[in-house]
């Protein structure tokens, strides 16, 4: 859209210099990890609450779309701002306000990038447990609006898990705060946990209050290699059925494995398959923990199960699961990666699921990813145009087999555009119907990233 003649001046009077509608700058911020792209009319770069109250006050009298941005990491679509209008981009809302160990709580803007904020929190004995593969340049109003996690989730929760509070402006223009200081609350309806993975449709947060975690005295991390996705399927529903809980269980198929071993060498092993499980805690409880995880490891299958000894070894195993995604880009330019959720115990069928819809539609697909959550990355890899058909075919029906198996449509990368057009299929006419009513109620107008998450 073309914004309203008043809308550019009353922006300027706002922001001042922090905003901009060169197009070729605006262009910048009209794309995320999705290779989507659509151009904005402009960009403004708050810097403090205020800014964001006047923001969505201007927006919403000039019926004008307006979409919140971190640092466009999203897979899905959620940041591109389909129909133009504004991009708030909160990289200069970046400060870390208050970190309170004694409370075990840290203040933080949106724009704080999830790795800067674990380095200040080391200094006080503490981490913030959600660690996306993106941490060094994601920031954590993105990982709340997606309610992203990581390899931690499985012990330590995601972003719902872990944060107290919010200070958000709704697409109304009302600010507010919710939620608490402590770790405990019982007072009145929970709109912290409503507004994290919401992506920005309702409100636009421009403070978080988070739950922090004391680091652990000592890891201890385990490989398994297995002859096939079956077995290491198997592996990890027995692993999760015993009373230890993992801090990470990480599943690799064979086709991971082998872009894993490309990066690190002997450090990854061989197989058909890998499980990589990391135990955290005090360093004399961690032999029986890894015993423990070992003991459910072996089973059918299994073809090596090392303990890494040496730190440059736990390095390398986790340098080569961070680097899968971005290698799979090498194999496929039209790379669609979903991040679908089923219970543990049905993780082995979800595998054979994947591998018959493979061979019927003669699209590769690659999985790995968090399982000890039952959190897997499947991505589906077409490689020329007439694959990229097929591929879509096929991604309906890996859809189709998560809801069967009772999981849902994601885990960590949102809704967005992506599966917007699925989210039916995962949850029924009635709370798709409450979740409409209350984007209304917080955004009457529907200015706040438009098209994205209900369908």
């Amino acid at each position: 859209m073309t914004l309203p003649a008043s809308l550019p001046a009353t922006l300027r009077s706002i922001f001042g210099a922090a905003l901009t509608t060169d197009p070729a700058e605006c262009l910048a911020y009209g794309y995320d990890n999705s290779r989507r792209q659509a151009p904005p009319d402009a960009v403004v770069f708050p810097t403090a609450h205020e800014q964001v109250v006047a923001l969505v006050r201007a927006c919403r009298a000039a019926r004008a779309p307006l979409v919140a941005r971190g640092r466009g990491t999203n897979t899905t679509g959620a940041t591109v701002p389909v129909r133009g209008g504004v991009v708030v981009s909160f990289e200069r809302m970046n400060r870390i306000l208050r970190i309170a160990p004694d409370d075990r709580y840290a203040v933080v803007e949106p724009g704080v990038l999830n790795g800067e904020l674990q380095s200040a929190l080391a200094a006080h004995g503490f981490f913030w447990p959600p660690d996306p593969t993106s941490s060094p340049y994601c920031t954590i109003g993105g990982n709340l609006a997606c309610n992203a996690a990581g390899p931690r989730a499985v012990k330590y929760g995601s972003c719902r898990e872990n944060t107290l509070g919010l200070r958000a402006v709704a697409g109304s223009g009302a600010e507010f705060r919710c939620g608490v200081y402590t770790t405990k609350g019982a007072a009145g309806y929970d709109l912290t946990r409503l507004l994290i993975g919401a992506e920005g449709t309702l409100a636009l947060i421009t403070e978080a209050t988070l739950k922090l975690a004391p680091r652990p005295a000592a890891t201890r991390t385990l490989d398994a290699s297995y002859r096939d996705v079956a077995a290491a399927a198997a592996a990890v529903a027995r692993i999760m059925a015993q009373p230890v809980i993992p801090c990470a269980l990480e599943f690799l198929d064979g086709a991971s494995l082998t872009l894993a071993r490309a990066h690190a060498g002997a450090a990854v092993p061989e197989g058909g398959a890998l499980l990589i499980v990391e135990v955290d805690g005090d360093a004399d409880e961690l032999p029986r923990a890894a015993a423990a995880i070992a003991g459910a490891a072996r089973g059918d299958g299994l073809l090596e199960l090392r303990i890494a000894e040496r730190a440059d070894d736990v390095a390398s195993l986790w340098a080569a699961r961070r680097a899968l995604s971005p290698a799979l880009r090498t194999l496929s330019a039209h790379k669609i990666n979903e991040d679908v959720v089923v219970p543990v115990s049905r993780l082995p069928a979800l595998i054979v699921a994947l591998g018959d819809i493979a061979a019927r539609h003669g699209v590769p697909i690659v999985s790995f990813g968090h399982a000890g959550n039952g959190n897997l990355h499947v991505n589906l890899l077409p490689r020329d145009d007439t694959e990229l058909t097929r591929a879509h075919a096929a991604l309906a029906e890996v859809f189709a087999a998560v809801i069967r198996l009772d999981g849902t449509l994601s885990g960590e990368h949102g809704i967005g555009l992506a599966k917007r057009d699925f989210l039916s299929r995962a949850l029924d006419s009635s709370a798709l119907a409450l979740m409409r009513q209350i984007k209304r109620e917080f955004d009457p107008d529907g200015i706040l990233n438009p098209e994205k998450l209900l369908p």
